[in-house]
């Protein structure tokens, strides 16, 4: 099986961190229950509902390049499919930098043949650019996320889905636990 998948939310649980740094940068009254909601839509949509600054941005990449590897952590048991498959590819609007050092730090590059990165010249997702790029490289056959962003490009290009901690409807797999994840897709 070759899998491609999201990074942040689906492989690491970033958004937790990512919360916590966003509630230094925006006004005190936002909670982070809030913060964290619009994170799992996208990052863009963060910034463009909270109005974030240029300056309150490059804090944010600037607050976040500066934690320790261990705050990113990796989703339970989502390590015994990376050892199980094919084929792992992973994309991800994250910068390549970012997503090599957390993936080095817990020696988990060894598992992924490919990442598409932010710093690519694809299209952000929805677009299914990189997605269809990846899948006539790789054959790719299950591409797992935890937002519906996720999920659109490879429905657009005849992909089976899998949302992660994430029930809204369209896609063809339902996660909330990696220790489930080949009795659900084998159903």
């Amino acid at each position: 099986m070759n899998i491609l998948w999201d990074f942040d939310g689906t492989l690491f649980d970033t958004y937790p961190v990512f919360t916590k740094i966003l509630k230094q940068i925006v006004h005190p009254d936002i909670s982070e229950d809030n913060l964290y909601a619009h994170l799992k839509i996208s990052f863009s949509h963060t910034i463009n509902h909270f109005q974030l600054s240029a300056s309150q941005i490059e804090a944010f990449i600037s607050l976040s390049n500066q934690l320790p590897m261990e705050d990113f952590k990796p989703f339970k048991d989502v390590e015994k499919i990376l050892k199980y498959t094919d084929k792992n590819v992973i994309m991800t609007h994250s910068g390549r930098k970012e997503v090599l050092k957390i993936l080095n730090y817990y020696g988990w590059e060894k598992y992924f043949t490919e990442l598409v990165t932010g710093d690519d010249d694809f299209p952000r997702k929805p677009n299914p650019a990189s997605y269809e790029y990846l899948h006539k490289k790789h054959s790719i056959d299950l591409a797992v996320g935890d937002r519906m962003l996720d999920i659109i490009p490879a429905k657009k290009i005849g992909l089976k889905t899998c949302l992660f901690q994430n029930r809204e409807h369209g896609s063809d797999y339902y996660l909330n636990d990696y220790k489930d994840f080949f009795s659900v897709i084998n159903g």
